[in-house]
């Protein structure tokens, strides 16, 4: 039987009217898109932040910039483990830039990979998941599964091999190499990144909300412009800060054997480096505005959340330090985060302490998924974003970590110095070293502005700053500041580095909630460290560079610490629980 006219029109507007309620049920409640874009070595302390014009527009003032935020670890790797996994490094247990640091290696890729949150958002089913650029330090290397392995969360993955290029490079197609050469047009890694994301962007489906994740290059070194930007910033220097070109004189021996003030030749070449890093900057600030656009002509911009960030900062010449991160200052672990999306009031700044570990639990949150079921240890700070949270019961610390590096042999053209160090300059001044470990508590809050550090060497050298007074760390205060805030600062440390998913929450020191037992201060909650380190040969200060730990100059006792006693006397912890020493 034919059907009439009538009830064919009938039935296709019966489809058409179903087919309206249900884009407009998916419109008054659909699930939001995520663009996340993370830069390599960002700071924001020495101006890093100054040629993204576009960015701070597109983003910073559409939204909220968050002028707190530190990350859990000032190197690349450790650091970007902190983001995929929302734990600090203690228990994501990656310490560096190589293999042997669990840095991509095959352990990461059986314990934390599965745990990240693309991870979780893939499992939760909705999400489409989009990656580009650089992943982790070690990513493609043929001894932990090579370009062809595709971590778990990733339905689009277009991930560079090993660390930032520009040219030169191979990327990782869904587990297929592809070789770029040096070809502007076709090869420049930024460029290359922003045309892959918008053809994701035009080519996704659009029945479901997506994530997607793209990691610049810049400004990471070799710090290769695009043709159009070489002569960019002709006269731009690095900032002449307070803390530029002068000694670290109350610092850990590492900081002290800087050579100051440095040569005109070191000044010149740092201020070279400093625009060459401007000069990568502006490639970043082009994407920015393409992804930013095409999401608005598609119509999706209102419905996204866009945030903006760095795994680290960096230094240039600040305590005669010539380049790279590592270090516990200011200038190396503070980082930009820039936040526009749904419900975010444009032209927000908030001074509330974020730490990267944070990324991940706010992402899900704002994806729909229960953080709690996850063991990550940063919290949602979307409820900061949207105005719902209570900014007086947010957290008032975080903990900074960080493992050093050293060679087993002496650098020839530095005997000196001896075996130990690493990342060496032609001058002999060395950036990193094994016992430039250390661990810190950075504290935000409206009565304190604190960094609290502790070395894991064998003077147990000890850090502290007052941002509010010192915004520049020009004065370690270890030795002048309360007795009793020294002991409640140390023991929070040990509490933060022994911390695990919710413990990693619970009230810091100026919390009004925060209750200090001194008993709890020897106890078995001994720092982390690792095993492959400890085989290794500790170097201990050169001669003429020696401290003597905390108060620098008081003697050392050792005891053993009786656990009846209920006060500690004054003391400074060290990495064993049963040893202390004074710092009257």
């Amino acid at each position: 039987m034919v059907s009439s006219p009538l009830v064919i029109l009938r039935f296709i507007l019966i489809c058409v009217t179903l087919h309206c309620n249900n884009l407009a049920e998916a419109k008054m409640n659909p699930r939001p898109n995520i663009v996340l874009i993370l830069t390599d070595d960002l700071d924001v302390s020495i101006g890093g932040m100054i040629p993204l014009v576009k960015t701070k527009k597109l983003i910073g003032d559409a939204g909220i910039t968050f002028t707190n935020t530190f990350v859990a670890s000032p190197l690349c790797c450790p650091s970007r483990a902190s983001i995929l996994t929302g734990k600090y490094p203690h228990n994501h247990h990656v310490v560096n830039n190589t293999l042997e640091g669990n840095c991509s290696s095959t352990a990461w890729q059986k314990t934390q990979e599965p745990e990240t949150f693309p991870a979780f958002l893939q499992k939760h089913g909705t999400y489409q998941t989009f990656f580009a650029g650089k992943y982790l330090n070690e990513y493609g290397n043929k001894k932990a599964g090579g370009v062809e392995h595709v971590p778990p969360g990733w339905d689009h993955w277009f991930a560079l091999e090993r660390n930032s290029k520009y040219y030169n490079y191979t990327l990782s197609v869904n587990g297929r190499a592809q070789r770029h050469g040096q070809n502007y047009s076709e090869d420049y890694l930024t460029d290359v990144l922003a045309n892959i994301s918008i053809d994701f962007l035009e080519n996704k489906s659009n029945r479901r909300p997506f994530f997607m994740m793209v990691s610049t290059p810049a400004p990471h070194s070799p710090w290769t412009a695009a043709p159009q930007y070489e002569s960019s910033f002709p006269n731009v220097k690095a900032p002449r800060d307070p803390n530029f070109n002068i000694h670290g004189k109350d610092k850990h021996w590492l900081i002290r054997q800087a050579k100051t003030p440095m040569t005109n030749s070191s000044v010149e070449f740092l201020d070279n480096a400093y625009r060459k890093r401007w000069r990568t900057l502006l490639s970043v600030d082009d994407l920015v505005e393409k992804v930013v656009k095409k999401l608005e002509v598609r119509g999706e911009l209102s419905n996204t959340y866009v945030i903006f960030t760095s795994d680290n900062g960096y230094h240039t010449g600040q305590f005669s330090l010539p380049m790279d991160k590592r270090q516990l200052y200011e200038f190396d672990i503070r980082v930009p985060l820039l936040v526009r999306g749904p419900n975010i009031k444009p032209n927000q700044t908030s001074p509330l302490l974020i730490a990267n570990v944070d990324l991940g639990p706010t992402i899900l949150d704002i994806a729909g998924y229960n953080v709690n079921e996850t063991q990550m240890d940063g919290m949602s700070f979307l409820p900061i974003m949207t105005g719902k949270g209570n900014s007086s019961t947010w957290r008032s610390d975080v903990l900074v970590e960080y493992e050093g590096e050293g060679s087993n042999i002496s650098d020839p053209a530095c005997p000196l110095l001896g075996p130990g160090v690493t990342e060496c300059f032609p001058d002999c001044v060395c950036e990193d070293s094994y016992n430039n470990t250390y661990a810190c508590v950075r504290t935000v809050s409206q009565a304190a502005n604190l960094q609290y550090c502790e070395f894991d060497d064998n003077e147990v050298f000890v850090e502290v700053y007052n941002l509010t007074a010192d915004p520049f760390q020009l004065s370690n205060i270890a030795k002048s500041i309360d007795q009793e805030v020294l002991e409640k600062m140390n023991h929070r440390l040990m509490m933060l580095q022994s911390c695990s998913g919710q413990s990693c929450r619970t009230p810091g020191v100026y919390d009004s909630q925060f209750r200090f037992d001194p008993r709890l201060m020897f106890s078995s909650l001994v720092p982390h460290r690792n095993k492959r380190r400890q085989t290794l040969k500790r170097p201990v200060s050169p001669p003429l560079m020696r401290s003597s730990g905390c108060a620098q100059g008081t003697k050392h006792i050792t005891d053993t610490f009786r656990q009846d006693d209920l006060h500690p006397l004054q003391l400074s912890f060290t990495s064993d629980p049963h040893i202390y020493f004074s710092c009257e």
